[in-house]
């Protein structure tokens, strides 16, 4: 047991049993304990955009071929979206079945819409302007402003643009190349520093919520919070187990490989807390540098597989709790407009909710005051999604790695099979010099 408590899994767990007593025991403590959880993200969010940014242009760099880059990028989008489409239909298809909001019989009219304005507001702001306004948000007014605003995508089209051009520049970009390699080693490094504050910011995360929120909301909402958590396990066991199988790994050590991540998601509720740790652990398993790079940061805005699940099934529970007859029209507009709306989610503050209202506008049969209902659960909810983004995530990694020939099968197999000589600390992970090609002329 001590050595267990040594590590870091361990460590977390401890934090996480200790915040849900402290959170029952003495509720009033508990609240003031959510600081800790505040700062510790605060932390992580402080280092991302840099070293999503120097990830990214040390693996476009590195490959020396930016027409491989080019296809991950294709191919990352592609899964994206035929994943996303799955988990989308999955969450329909689960709301009909089950009718989760049936026999509520809930008046629109006795919800307070006073706790829905801001979501209202951030709503309309997110679907004006359409694709149109959605592509030219993903440009930054300038370099600087992108990564003030810690906005990853922003980030990430000028890591891609930077590293093509680095890459472009051959021998001559070798010295910002190798600088940009030694600085995300600097980056690694102080986010294993950062990573040994988690069982503090787990404590003071679980510990708030708990504390807040208690379960008592759960009592009247249970069907549904109870119904979304089976969807999830569903969708990363089954569908995503059944992805992965077919590129030879086994969703189940994965998962164990990334079990002190998950660990601090669950009590968070934020997979932003553990994107840097995430990324280094893919290329620890062998994924090279560029691929992983590119598929985790868009991933996180392009490819929530939990989230897309949550927007449908909770469309749906609005309308069956309020008697709202809804037409397969209907089903397939909110599967076409979530499929839209769900790419706006990432940095959107209390997204979930933005976003739901956000596909409810196209559908004003659906009251959207309806709402209110699912606030009362959705921190609750937020942790499946959380947790089930980032395996969604993980995964897609994986998968685009194989299909490119991007991931060293023996090392990988190695690493999730615990086998002692291929586990060692970020720290350890010594910096592969820079390979720069020039091109042709």
């Amino acid at each position: 047991m001590p050595k267990f408590f040594r590590s870091l899994f361990g460590q977390v767990l401890l934090a996480l049993i200790v915040g849900v007593i402290i959170g029952f025991v003495w509720p009033d403590t508990a609240i003031k304990l959510q600081p800790l959880g505040d700062a510790f993200i605060k932390l992580i969010k402080m280092i991302i955009p840099v070293l999503v940014f120097c990830v990214v242009v040390h693996g476009i760099a590195g490959a020396g071929d930016l027409k491989r880059v080019g296809r991950v990028g294709v191919k990352a989008l592609i899964y994206f979206e035929v994943v996303t489409t799955i988990a989308l239909a999955l969450g329909l298809l689960l709301a009909f079945v089950f009718q989760p909001g049936v026999g509520m019989n809930v008046d629109p009219n006795t919800l307070d819409a006073s706790t829905m304005s801001a979501y209202t507001t951030s709503a309309s702001k997110l679907t004006s302007g359409g694709t149109v306004e959605f592509l030219m948000r993903l440009i930054p007014s300038t370099v600087g402003d992108a990564f003030a605003k810690g906005d990853v995508l922003q980030v990430l089209l000028f890591a891609v643009l930077f590293g093509c051009a680095l890459s472009l520049l051959g021998e001559r970009g070798a010295p910002v190349a190798n600088f940009i390699d030694t600085l995300s080693h600097v980056l690694f490094k102080i986010m294993g520093i950062i990573i040994k504050l988690a069982p503090l910011g787990v404590l003071g995360a679980i510990s708030f919520t708990v504390g807040k929120y208690g379960i008592g909301s759960l009592k009247q909402l249970g069907m549904l919070v109870v119904l979304f958590y089976g969807a999830v396990v569903i969708f990363v066991f089954v569908i995503l187990g059944a992805i992965l199988r077919m590129t030879g790994f086994s969703i189940f050590k994965l998962l164990k490989y990334l079990r002190e991540e998950l660990m601090i998601v669950l009590a968070t509720t934020s997979s932003d807390s553990v994107l840097p740790q995430v990324m280094a652990k893919l290329k620890r398993m062998g994924i090279r540098d560029s691929t992983v790079g590119l598929v985790i940061p868009t991933g996180y805005s392009f490819n929530l597989d939990a989230f897309s699940i949550y927007i449908t099934l909770a469309a749906v529970f609005i309308a069956q709790a309020t008697n709202t007859h809804i037409s397969m029209s209907h089903l397939l507009t909110i599967l076409a407009v979530a499929l839209v709306t769900s790419k706006g989610a990432h940095g959107v503050p209390g997204s979930a909710i933005v976003v739901l209202a956000a596909t409810l506008q196209a559908i004003p049969e659906i009251p959207a005051i309806g709402l209110v209902m699912v606030l009362s659960v959705d921190w609750f909810m937020g942790i499946a999604r959380a947790l089930g983004n980032l395996t969604g995530n993980c995964v897609a990694t994986v998968v685009v790695a194989a299909w490119e020939g991007d991931i060293d099968r023996e090392r990988a197999h190695a690493v999730l099979n615990g086998e002692p000589h291929a586990v060692f600390d970020i720290e350890d992970d010594e910096p592969a010099p820079v390979q720069v090609t020039v091109p042709a002329r």
